[in-house]
């Protein structure tokens, strides 16, 4: 897996890797340190540390194990707290088999991947390069978890935009997330702080019933409050558009594998 190329410091992206004990920890960073192509950053063992550390390194990508942590602090909820902790990174979730109720929970929580064990550990140095890239890494049987939990009807009656559930500026919110745009870029079109913004989400989520933005915008495009100059994406097999996503997955292709290659 090595990368016999010498990358700059400055643009090798930091990577932070959890995986579920210590030393497991360390064995799957110091095997991605192998590849020139990445800054590792070793994590701590408890989720408080884990935090503040992406809180202050803001790392590109991080690698969390579904195992990892303890107990009372989930590791669904932990990507969605490095989520706020730092939006710019993206999450590749770590599964120990790709069970529909764990790759759903994964991109719920705000995961722009998943990774099975049961794959060659060689595809992982490829799955991160391409959520560096800005793409969703996800095979299609995965995929399809996805929309088949995302198509159904319970939460999507309960995303009555038009019908009192939000009001004006959490609408507004919602259309500003179905464009794309960052949370400080909806602050400034809003004339609100950032501060403000998130707290409008934390509503909205609570609201709708949902745990992530993606969710959100989906169910906004179906339910006609996003504008419609960005449509939903096609059905075509690879290289899709998600148009509708917000700005860390928004109108990127999905990275659908079919084969161990």
């Amino acid at each position: 897996m090595a990368n016999m190329m010498t990358v700059p410091n400055q643009l090798r992206p930091r990577v932070l890797a959890a995986d579920s004990t210590p030393m497991t920890t360390q064995l799957l960073v110091e095997a991605l340190a192998r590849d020139a192509q990445f800054q590792m950053i070793e994590s701590p063992s408890d989720a408080t540390a884990l935090l503040a550390l992406v809180k202050k390194e803001q790392p590109r990508i991080a690698v969390i194990s579904a195992k990892f942590g303890e107990p009372s602090v989930g590791s669904f909820d932990l990507v969605r707290e490095i989520r706020l902790q730092s939006p710019g990174t993206r999450v590749i979730m770590l599964l120990d088999s790709s069970e529909r109720a764990g790759v759903i929970e994964a991109f719920r929580a705000g995961a722009q991947g998943v990774f099975c064990r049961t794959e060659p550990f060689r595809l992982l140095a490829k799955c991160m390069q391409c959520v560096d890239n800005g793409q969703v890494w996800a095979n299609s049987t995965e995929l399809q978890f996805v929309l088949e939990a995302l198509a159904q009807p319970p939460l999507a009656s309960s995303l009555n935009l038009s019908g009192g559930i939000l009001s004006a500026r959490e609408t507004d919110v919602v259309r500003c997330v179905a464009e794309g745009l960052t949370n400080r870029e909806i602050a400034q079109r809003l004339k609100l702080t950032e501060h403000t913004v998130k707290n409008y989400l934390f509503r909205i989520f609570d609201k709708l019933g949902v745990s992530s933005r993606v969710e959100v915008v989906l169910y906004a495009f179906r339910n006609g409050t996003a504008s419609h100059t960005s449509p939903l994406p096609s059905s075509r097999r690879t290289s899709q558009s998600v148009a509708a996503l917000p700005r860390v997955m928004a109108k990127v292709p999905v990275t659908i594998r079919t084969t161990a290659t």
